[in-house]
C-alpha cells in the first residue's frame, strides 16, 4: 500500500498562477522519501494540501488509501507535520504541548499523558517536561515539534526543513532518531535545503520544479549518473601558484589546499603522480563530492536554461 498517493494534482492561485500542474507521486509505506525543489518549485502548496492546510483545485490526495476529499478526518489522523516555523505556544511547558495536540485528535488525558510521555522520551526531552518552550535551545525546539507530530502515532511523517538553523552535532542525532522511527515502520517525506542529509538519510527521492514532477527515483539509481567528483588535497609544503595537470580542474582553496575535480573514469592516482613530478606532495585527501547536490544543480540550471530558451 502506499502512504501517500498524489494523482493529477492540481492547485491556480486567484491570480492565476499554477503552483502544481497536475502532479502524480506515489510513496511507498515504510520508505524513507525526500521531496526537493528550488524555491517557488511547489513543495509548500503540496504539502499544504496535502495536510489540508490549502485547498485543491483539482486532482486526488490518498493517505494510506483514505481519500482527503471524502475521509478527511481518517487521512488526517495517519499524518503527522513538522513544519519549518516554530509554531508552538512559546509560554507553555514542553510536556503540556504534547498534551495537548493529542487532545485535537480526541485522545483522552489519562492516554494523551502516557503518550506525551514516550514522545519526549523519544527525542530525548523527557528531562524538559516542565521547561517552558521559549526557554529552550532552537535544536531542542526542533525535538519538540517532532514529538509533538509524533503523539498522535501517524503512519506518516512529513518533516518541512527539520534541521534548519541548528547545529551539526544536534542536526546528526536527529538523523539517527528519524532513522530509527523508519525502520519502526514510520513512512519519512523530508523536504530539505542540505542535500547530503537527503542523500544520507533517503532511499528515493523525487524532485519538483515547476509545479511538475520531473525526477522520480531511487536514490542509489539516480546517484549512479553522477560520475564526476570532488577532493580536497592537503599539502605538505605551501604552493605560491596553482598547478596544471591536463584534464582535471584544480582550484586553490588557499596556499596549502587545493580542490580538484576529476572528470569521469579517471582515477585519482594519475592526479597524485602528476603533482608529485611538479614537487607537491599530498599530506591528506577528503572526498568533496556531494553527487545529489550536483545532480540537483545540473538539473536547475539545464531547467533554467531551457525555460529561457522557449
Amino acid at each position: 500500500m502506499s502512504a501517500l498517493s498524489l494523482r493529477e494534482l492540481r492547485k491556480t492561485y486567484k491570480n492565476g498562477f499554477e503552483a502544481l500542474q497536475g502532479v502524480d507521486l506515489a510513496v511507498p509505506a515504510g520508505e524513507f522519501f525526500a521531496l526537493l525543489g528550488p524555491n517557488g518549485a511547489g513543495k509548500s502548496t503540496m504539502i499544504g494540501i496535502i495536510c489540508s492546510l490549502i485547498n485543491k483545485t483539482s486532482g486526488e490526495v490518498r493517505i494510506f488509501g483514505h481519500d482527503l476529499s471524502r475521509e478527511r478526518e481518517a487521512a488526517k489522523r495517519r499524518i503527522g507535520l513538522v513544519p519549518q516555523e516554530i509554531n508552538f505556544n512559546q509560554f507553555e511547558t514542553v510536556f503540556n504541548i504534547v498534551v495537548n495536540q493529542a487532545g485535537y485528535y480526541g485522545i483522552r488525558r489519562r492516554e494523551a499523558m502516557e503518550r506525551a510521555e514516550r514522545s519526549l522520551r523519544q527525542v530525548s526531552l523527557w528531562d524538559k517536561r516542565h521547561t517552558v518552550s521559549r526557554q529552550l535551545s532552537g535544536g531542542m525546539k526542533r525535538r519538540l515539534m517532532i514529538a509533538r507530530a509524533l503523539v498522535h502515532d501517524p503512519g506518516l511523517l512529513i518533516l518541512d526543513e527539520p534541521t534548519a538553523g541548528v547545529d551539526v552535532e544536534i542536526r546528526h542525532s536527529m538523523w539517527e532518531f528519524l532513522r530509527t522511527i523508519n525502520r519502526q515502520g514510520t513512512t519519512v517525506i523530508l523536504t530539505t535545503h542540505y542535500l547530503e542529509e537527503a542523500e544520507s538519510l533517503c532511499r528515493h527521492i523525487a524532485i519538483i520544479d515547476h509545479g511538475r514532477i520531473v525526477v522520480n527515483s531511487r536514490m542509489q539509481e539516480l546517484l549512479t549518473q553522477v560520475q564526476t567528483h570532488r577532493y580536497t588535497l592537503e599539502l605538505k609544503q605551501p604552493i605560491d601558484q596553482t598547478p596544471v595537470v591536463d584534464g582535471f580542474v584544480i582550484e586553490p582553496v588557499d596556499a596549502w589546499t587545493l580542490r580538484a575535480e576529476l572528470p569521469p573514469g579517471t582515477g585519482i592516482h594519475r592526479l597524485f603522480n602528476e603533482l608529485g613530478a611538479q614537487g607537491i606532495e599530498i599530506h591528506g585527501l577528503r572526498n568533496a563530492s556531494n553527487r545529489l547536490e550536483q545532480y540537483f544543480m545540473q538539473l536547475v540550471d539545464h531547467r533554467r536554461d531551457s525555460t529561457q530558451e522557449a
